[in-house]
């Protein structure tokens, strides 16, 4: 029987795998396996907002200092796209089988354009399960290099569209039910499963960076201090730091 691990706090890339471990050897082979840090660029920082009025220049401005503004895009046409669909397919067709397949295609790209492109390029985040030969499943999370933050809007706007969605589609949820709108509650609660997997991933891979970033930044700092006291001390910062993150 398979047993779920706790995430792994080493981050791995997808697109290059390791060698397969060995039957006896499979939890030495995860913990020797090469870091690989997603890096998000910011080749468009010299456009950042200087001042509040520049910050507050609306949809042109966001996509103007955005450093990807086409995977920004896509973040927000897909998920917006799909509720639109939803709330307005009534009106151009009765088809409900119709309505039903554009509405899931359209989650189901956003829900991995999400996870593999807006995640990796916006925040420098990603995500995904992995079952070794074992049978073992585990969670694996990329994170980005915290002396190389990522872009201030994308990552702004990133956040806001993980998380008001969700929302949304929860609202839709509840007036679907107050009208007795069974038909709909499948396609609402699909969306929510791809959202809310989404919202749990990157809150957990974020939190996974912050608490290697966090550890890092306490055995170099802190424990320069030498002897017993700055280990005790850089043992407590971990610990606590451990706590916050819930690792």
């Amino acid at each position: 029987m398979s047993t779920v691990a706790q995430p792994l706090l080493d981050t791995i890339e997808a697109d290059e795998p390791s060698n397969p471990p060995t039957t006896n050897n499979a939890s030495q082979a995860k913990s020797n396996r090469t870091p690989v840090v997603l890096t998000p660029t910011t080749h468009s920082s010299n456009q950042m907002a200087t001042t509040e009025s520049d910050a507050e220049s609306g949809i042109a401005g966001i996509f103007r200092q955005s450093a990807h503004p086409m995977a920004l895009f896509f973040l927000y046409f897909f998920r917006t796209a799909a509720i639109l669909v939803y709330i307005l397919c009534g009106w151009f067709t009765s088809n409900y089988v119709l309505s039903t397949v554009i509405v899931v295609v359209l989650l189901a790209m956003d829900f991995w354009n999400c996870r593999n492109v807006a995640g990796r390029t916006l925040v420098g985040l990603r995500f995904w399960n992995q079952v070794d030969e074992d049978g073992e499943s585990y969670w694996v999370f990329e994170s980005r290099d915290p002396s190389r933050p990522a872009n201030p809007v994308d990552s702004k706007m990133f956040w806001i569209a993980l998380y008001v969605f969700p929302a949304l589609w929860a609202a839709l949820l509840i007036v679907s039910l107050l009208k007795l709108g069974f038909a709909f509650i499948p396609i609402v609660v699909l969306a929510l499963v791809f959202n809310v997997t989404n919202v749990i991933g990157f809150t957990y891979a974020d939190r996974d960076a912050k608490q290697k970033w966090a550890n890092s930044v306490g055995g170099w700092g802190l424990g320069s201090l030498g002897g017993i006291g700055g280990q005790i001390i850089t043992g407590a910062v971990k610990k606590s730091v451990g706590k916050v993150f819930g690792t």
